[in-house]
């Protein structure tokens, strides 16, 4: 007989009984509200179809999951056993990823990954028994019955989920059709938004960069064998972008400076690029003057720009060859945000109407850079732990570490920041438990009353992002 594992109701909030009791009452004032997912990655294919069903919980809960997949490559594991870049992955594979993960469960012990996908068997489908080597069987089985079943398609999830706005990430080059299609369905329970992410046309290394750049000039109707030509090309998709819903452009580059270039050098430098004789250092100091280009459209057609610097993309060169990028091979990179943005900050960092908003993985940064320019820039936001850094001890940190000195009013608020589906509420819910605790807090040492804490916890999950992003 299988025992019945439940999830403790008082998970992630404070161990002390009077701290407790208030974080009790705050996190009953956020738990049942919309979630808003302004920065994701799960793909509008998964909403468009009206009756899209995931074919099997590999596909739901690990291969797509780049959170889950690279803990199992640490351990040894090959990433095609999980399906990771696989076109022809049999049912039976599927299933054997499934015990693969089983047997590796105690890797995830005390990571956020663990909590996510107990949440998910319990409070999604109902499957209170315990996962492990033991039941990874009869537990994908169990899944994969139920993925059958009409209440699960992704569209009754997103309902099951209450996500009132979810933003996928996209290819500058996409004509959007299935975003427009899919909210002009009064039968789809939620905003979608598509995100503009024009990194690679700003990075002149990219493989196939000038051929890339001549496909951005025909699909936006202007001829790009010119810098002019280029920046008029991304300025109409970014209005493109935005007439079809966007509301922020992402970007994700080694830093955050907008050096600028004469009119000579830029002109020199993207005809090197074009002809692919650019040197690394060159290509640099393009993509720099790129960037700051970006910044300028921001002001004058108003997306919100989201920066997620620092990071060694890819740095297992071996694993990129076999299994592309975002298959779990980056690594968090040293932060520099004070030196690199002061050009930009003190340039349009005192526009209110522009929002900017800072993520890090790196925690230094915190207290010492982002904490202090977000309390005096009324431009700059400082952006929810991500990555490698959203879960519960580094959140905790993060309140503390920025809230002193910049307040509650310049967080962005959560994102979730995932390509697994059935992540998105627990790990929402994960963030408004430590928001609750943190709030608490300040209530048990009297810096709050009770009401202030329970508005706080509130805007922390619908004014804070409805106002950071412009929704």
């Amino acid at each position: 007989m299988t025992t019945k594992y439940d999830l403790n109701p008082d998970r992630l909030l404070p161990p002390d009984p009077v701290e407790r009791d208030i974080a009790r009452d705050l996190y009953a004032a956020v738990k049942d509200l919309p979630i808003i997912s302004p920065h994701g990655h799960v793909p509008v294919e998964w909403f468009h179809d009206k009756d899209y069903h995931f074919s099997d919980p590999t596909s739901l809960f690990i291969t797509p999951d780049h959170y889950v997949t690279r803990v199992m490559h640490s351990q040894g594991v090959a990433l095609k056993d999980l399906g990771v870049n696989q076109k022809d992955f049999t049912p039976e594979q599927a299933r054997n990823a499934f015990l693969i993960w089983g047997k590796n469960w105690g890797a995830y012990a005390g990571t956020p990954m663990r909590y996510w996908f107990e949440d998910s068997l319990q409070n999604v489908f109902d499957i209170h028994e315990k996962f492990g080597p033991d039941t990874a069987g009869h537990i994908y089985d169990e899944l994969k019955d139920l993925l059958k079943q009409p209440e699960f398609t992704t569209r009754e999830l997103v309902k099951k989920f209450n996500i009132g706005f979810i933003s996928t990430t996209d290819d500058t080059l996409d004509d959007l059709h299935l975003h427009d299609e899919t909210n002009a369905d009064p039968d789809f329970p939620a905003r979608l938004a598509p995100a503009f992410r024009p990194d690679v046309y700003l990075e002149p290394l990219t493989a196939g960069w000038a051929e890339m750049v001549g496909k951005l000039g025909d699909v936006a109707g202007v001829d790009t064998s010119t810098y002019d030509g280029f920046t008029e090309a991304l300025r109409r998709r970014r209005l493109y972008f935005k007439e079809h819903g966007a509301v922020l452009s992402d970007h994700s580059h080694a830093d955050v400076r907008t050096d600028r270039l004469s009119d000579a050098e830029v002109n020199k430098l993207y005809a090197e690029a074009l002809a692919g004789t650019i040197s690394a250092d060159d290509a640099t100091r393009l993509r720099r003057h790129f960037f700051s280009d970006q910044v300028r459209m921001a002001q004058e057609d108003g997306l919100v720009m989201t920066v997620h610097p620092h990071v060694h993309r890819s740095y297992d060169p071996s694993n990129l060859a076999e299994y592309g990028k975002d298959t779990g091979g980056d690594v968090p990179a040293k932060a520099e945000f004070t030196v690199d943005l002061k050009p930009l900050l003190n340039k349009y960092g005192n526009n209110p109407d522009f929002h900017f908003v800072a993520f890090t993985m790196d925690e230094t940064v915190y207290a010492r850079e982002l904490a202090p320019l977000a309390g005096f820039y009324p431009s700059l936001y400082i952006g929810a732990p991500w990555w490698f850094i959203d879960a519960p001890e580094p959140i905790l940190r993060y309140y503390a570490e920025v809230v002193p000195n910049a307040g509650f009013t310049k967080l962005s608020g959560f994102i979730d920041d995932t390509r697994a589906l059935c992540s998105i509420p627990a790990r929402h819910d994960t963030n408004r438990r430590l928001t609750a605790r943190y709030v608490a807090g300040l209530v048990a040492d009297h810096r709050l009353t009770l009401e202030e804490g329970r508005q706080i916890v509130v805007d922390s999950v619908v004014a804070q992002p409805t106002k950071v992003f412009k929704l």
